[in-house]
């Protein structure tokens, strides 16, 4: 009898078989689906949350801004707006091929406080890194025709180019890659093409952007981090269009634009206490009603003017601890408005390369 049923044992064993496994098989591939989904989401997260490589190559600075152009040209279609060049700027399109309003897609730009701000390489030195595209060897060989001096580092050659009393340094990173700098030594640039050739190892970038870029929004368009007012800064403090705004010029900002249907401007001060950031509420607030004040009394009858009245309403002021908040919003028509009386020159000054700017 044992035997009898250890053999009705042996012969149901393989009828569960056939029954059981159609189901193991279809959960095995559905958490397989599930897992590969999963590492998926998190690969694109982590991603989407890293710094971009224009901006990871570039060296220790006080500052660092970034623009992410392609997407800003898709939105505004800015490239399309006419802009009138220098004379050495057409040459250098007309010698290159690159036209930086339509080729240029990434732009990371690091900013470097100089000692003496009245010495001959004025208040602010900057290293720059572009990507988009170029025709390497139209570049390379406008570049050989304009430096006085050349070296060659990590497997690349470094172009010195005279621009306005200063030395640019001027290097190829790859096919679709450019990186310059107008510091007075070759520090930062030979940094960049260290950074560059350790990319592979996933560089991090400088330790201003280890410690600020995660206060950046996530999917911002344009960014700036550090001391982004140094640029501005007059008296030992940051100044615009001859205001002067409730802060030092040493003051640490996230600043950023992000598209989310309309364009979401946010600026963040981090003061040293809760008290410093309600004094730059508190006189940011009086600033902001001086402008506004202004802007109602200017003319009317402007989509420009209209526009600034309507992203002006938009601006609030808010306190959160020891950090500052401005935040305005502005329509795609409001900004194309603003962008349409712009007559800004890239090239008002002479310039050999897109770096230059």
């Amino acid at each position: 009898m044992v035997a009898s049923c250890a053999d009705g044992l042996r012969g149901a064993s393989p009828r569960f078989a056939l029954r059981s496994t159609p189901r193991k098989r279809a959960f095995v591939i559905v958490l397989a689906i599930a897992v590969l989904l999963s590492a998926l989401a998190l690969a694109l997260y982590l991603r989407a949350k890293a710094p971009p490589e224009a901006a990871r190559l570039l060296p220790e600075s006080d500052a660092i801004v970034f623009f992410q152009l392609k997407t800003l040209r898709s939105a505004t279609h800015f490239d399309q707006t006419p802009i009138t060049h220098s004379a050495d700027f057409a040459k250098f399109i007309a010698a290159t091929g690159i036209e930086p309003e339509r080729d240029i897609n990434t732009a990371a730009f690091a900013l470097h406080r100089m000692a003496d701000p009245n010495g001959p390489n004025g208040p602010v030195a900057y290293s720059e890194v572009f990507t988009g595209s170029f025709d390497g060897a139209k570049l390379d060989s406008y570049l050989q025709s304009i430096a006085t001096a050349h070296e060659s580092y990590a497997d690349h050659t470094i172009y010195a180019v005279p621009v306005e009393g200063r030395t640019l340094r001027v290097t190829q990173l790859g096919y679709d890659t450019v990186a310059a700098s107008n510091m007075p030594t070759t520090e930062q640039i030979h940094s960049i093409l260290d950074r560059w050739r350790a990319s592979a190892l996933n560089t991090p970038g400088s330790s201003l952007l280890a410690r600020r870029y995660g206060d950046v929004p996530l999917l911002s368009q344009a960014w700036g981090i550090g001391r982004i007012g140094l640029p501005f800064a007059q008296n030992g403090h940051i100044a615009l269009f001859g205001l002067e705004l409730p802060m030092s010029e040493d003051t640490e900002l996230v600043a950023s634009l992000r598209y989310t249907g309309t364009v979401r401007l946010r600026v963040e001060e981090f003061a040293g206490s809760s008290e410093d950031a309600h004094h730059t509420i508190d006189a940011a607030t009086t600033l902001l009603n001086i402008v506004r004040s202004l802007a109602s009394a200017g003319p009317s009858n402007t989509n420009a003017a209209n526009a600034i009245r309507s992203i002006l309403d938009t601006t609030k002021l808010n306190q959160q601890g020891a950090r500052a908040i401005l935040t305005a919003n502005a329509s795609l028509d409001e900004i194309k408005a603003l962008s349409a009386t712009s007559t800004t020159d890239f090239s008002s000054t002479p310039q050999p390369s897109p770096a230059s700017k």
